[in-house]
């Protein structure tokens, strides 16, 4: 077992310590929108025996077993501002867009570059705090009803064609957002619907000005219309599989995803924004509730993902875990004995698959272990 140092990320939509009061140290004063703990090549956790990735890439079978490889990222994330809007992909086309790009030459570390690995990265983000976000595309007849309650002129065209029953739902959802996403000048009907917004008292509306705030004129405010806005209370989770569009607004959470740095963004961010590759892998579905249904027994919560890349579970209070690598243990309170190593509230750990079953003794903690499915 080794104990983890995240790598911190510095992105601009970063609170200023959250992540820092966990971990019990003094805030460094800028943004700390993420820390990472895994394997990741482009940000992997220190050990005492080097970066995780060299020290798996120096023993697969020992460290991570048949895998070859660590297949999850975990992190903490805080956000005081919005994320981009955003999608990833499917494993398939993350392996099509990674070969495509290497083709081409670009850089694999390039700003533009829409694919830096071949995998793809569904994800789960649980909340520590009330944790604000909009994610899946909502049933036609709620964005109908909330373009009705904005009462926006600039809009009626939309209007009309999302409640046009004759269109499939999939080609009324692909158009609307990417006539949205080409305009040239969005400024005029965003600036119209942050007006009118300003007006209203919801959860919605207050979402929209807390984005045009951030992101003035942005064509994010519009597609913000087409998806669920969700405050999850401490202890619920979203999952996000690939071609769901989404963006975190404000909140502390712990966030699980494939080992991957894939994303397709279309607004919301001075990061690249590809639209025509962003349309290619957006799932153009609406979904009923995108809050994910979890299983509590006990001490014990399980996060149901229907991917094989990991598996979530959370303990809290008194008790003891046993735990199969490969895993990583992250403590969010408390202290958890873990084997040997005692990790406190921030720490990370990593079992590797010859650690056998490490058993994990707890009182008046809360830990989270993500394995393999």
């Amino acid at each position: 077992m080794l104990k983890l140092t995240g790598k911190i990320q510095d992105y601009a939509w970063g609170d200023t310590s959250s992540i820092a009061d966990l971990q019990d140290r003094t805030p460094s004063g800028q943004p700390e929108a993420e820390a990472w703990f895994g394997a990741h090549p482009s940000a992997p956790s220190a050990t005492d025996e080097g970066p995780l990735d060299e020290v798996i890439a120096a023993d697969p079978q020992g460290t991570v077993g048949e895998a070859g490889r660590l297949p999850f990222l975990v992190k903490l994330l805080a956000a005081a501002r919005p994320l981009s809007i955003q999608a990833h992909p499917s494993i398939e086309q993350a392996r099509e867009g990674f070969a495509r790009e290497d083709a081409a030459g670009i850089p694999r570390d390039a700003a533009h570059r829409n694919y830096k690995d071949p995998n793809h990265k569904p994800e789960i983000l649980i909340a520590l705090t009330p944790f604000r976000a909009m994610a899946g595309f909502q049933p036609l007849e709620k964005t109908v009803a909330l373009l009705d309650e904005l009462a926006v002129p600039e809009l009626a065209d939309v209007r009309a064609m999302l409640d046009d029953g004759s269109v499939a739902v999939d080609k009324r959802l692909r158009s609307v957002l990417s006539g949205w996403l080409q305009l040239e000048d969005p400024e005029p009907v965003v600036d119209a619907v942050l007006e009118r917004a300003a007006e209203l008292d919801s959860p919605v509306a207050r979402n929209l000005v807390f984005i045009g705030e951030a992101f003035p004129g942005d064509v994010g405010v519009l597609a913000a219309l087409l998806l669920h806005h969700v405050e999850l209370r401490p202890g619920q989770a979203l999952f996000l599989p690939a071609g769901n569009v989404h963006a975190y607004l404000s909140g502390f959470g712990v966030e699980v995803m494939a080992n991957s740095d894939n994303v397709l963004r279309g607004g919301l961010t001075s990061k690249h924004i590809d639209v025509d590759e962003l349309e290619n892998i957006v799932v153009f579905s609406p979904i009923d509730d995108p809050v994910l249904v979890s299983e509590v027994s006990g001490n014990r919560t399980d996060f149901p993902v229907p991917v094989d890349d990991f598996a979530v579970t959370r303990f809290e209070g008194e008790g003891s875990a046993s735990v199969a690598g490969p895993a990583i243990v992250l403590a969010v309170a408390g202290e958890v004995q873990l084997g040997e190593l005692v990790l406190s509230s921030g720490e990370a750990a990593f079992v590797a698959a010859n650690d056998g079953e490490v058993e994990a003794q707890f009182s008046s903690a809360d830990f989270f272990v993500v394995q393999t499915s």
